[in-house]
């Protein structure tokens, strides 16, 4: 099984996605959060401070990382341990610096929020984020 983590970046109630490039081969053409794979080795963390560089060009301060949900999807070979992460502390402007992987990034409010590859993560992120509010 992959594992394989995902950070939601939250700022003044809006969340950061990603729009998968058409050319992806696992949930092409459709938003997401950012993330990718665990190294052997590398804890949650660490991977999602990895990626979040890699993707968005952003150093998330871990410190500030609360875990979200946990989920399966998937089968066999292709199966995926998914773990997402809200994160609201970062240094940097995020932009999209892996343009083969995304082809576009846009933030948006929870009422707005696209159908995510997985619908689970979506239900778990707006209720994260409305759940903030005042």
């Amino acid at each position: 099984m992959h594992e394989v983590v995902v950070a939601a970046l939250v700022r003044e109630g809006r969340v950061l996605l990603v729009h998968r490039s058409p050319n992806r081969r696992a949930y092409p053409g459709v938003w997401d959060l950012p993330g990718g794979h665990i190294e052997t080795g590398e804890t949650e963390l660490a991977a999602l401070r990895r990626e979040m560089h890699e993707e968005l060009g952003v150093q998330i301060a871990t410190g500030s990382a609360v875990h979200l949900c946990r989920l399966d999807a998937g089968r066999g070979g292709e199966s995926v341990r998914l773990s997402a992460w809200l994160v609201d502390e970062w240094q940097g402007t995020p932009t999209n610096v892996a343009p083969d992987e995304h082809d576009e990034i846009r933030w948006f409010e929870p009422e707005e929020l696209p159908p995510l590859a997985h619908e689970l993560l979506g239900t778990a992120l707006v209720d994260a984020m409305l759940g903030a509010r005042p």
